[in-house]
């Protein structure tokens, strides 16, 4: 029987002396930060309004396999990306480096990764990524001047990591997902 329950800041609860996950979820996620310029030197707290955040869940259902969920989750980050981008300026944002360089709202790697890496925190907070683990960004280093950054996942069953790359493409397309090994050798595909 449970004499005292305490949900502390909506993602735990205090059980007979013990700190529990909750598995309740929102419906918004929290403020967060999202990179607005290249290094991501500058950024915006964002807010999603519930009728926002109810169309990411809404790409997620409990029958996904894995590799759904890995389609799922594309999908989600280039939703996110067009919900945040039309918050924060960043619908601009054109594939690459060279096409938009100094234009407003233009991203480089690292901006993209980190806002992919906190997307991804957003559906793992809401617990919508049942076979995933948000992993730490890699970065790839084929040339001196050829530095890479990407978001990573984790698949939990098999503990493959996989390379979730916004960077390629422009603002509110779905990233390509890819084997963190083939990520990290070069090798582009969808």
């Amino acid at each position: 029987m449970l004499r005292r329950a305490y949900l502390v800041s909506g993602r735990w609860l205090w059980v007979g002396g013990l700190l529990l996950a909750t598995a309740v979820a929102a419906s918004q996620p929290q403020q967060f930060f999202a990179c607005i310029d290249y290094y991501c030197d500058q950024g915006e707290m964002v807010t999603l309004s519930a009728g926002e955040w109810q169309k990411v869940r809404d790409l997620f259902t409990p029958d996904a396999s894995a590799a759904q969920e890995r389609e799922n989750i594309r999908q989600a980050i280039a939703l996110l990306e067009r919900q945040v981008g039309v918050i924060t300026g960043t619908w601009r944002d054109l594939a690459g480096n060279v096409i938009g360089a100094g234009k407003p709202g233009q991203l480089d790697c690292i901006s993209e990764s980190k806002n992919t890496t906190t997307y991804l925190k957003l559906l793992f907070d809401d617990g919508l990524l049942r076979y995933h683990d948000i992993a730490a960004r890699e970065v790839r280093r084929p040339l001196v001047f050829n530095v890479h950054w990407s978001a990573v996942i984790r698949e939990r069953r098999t503990g493959q990591r996989f390379a979730v790359d916004s960077w390629f493409l422009d603002n509110g397309q779905p990233p390509l997902v890819q084997p963190l090994e083939d990520w990290l050798s070069g090798r582009r595909y969808e």
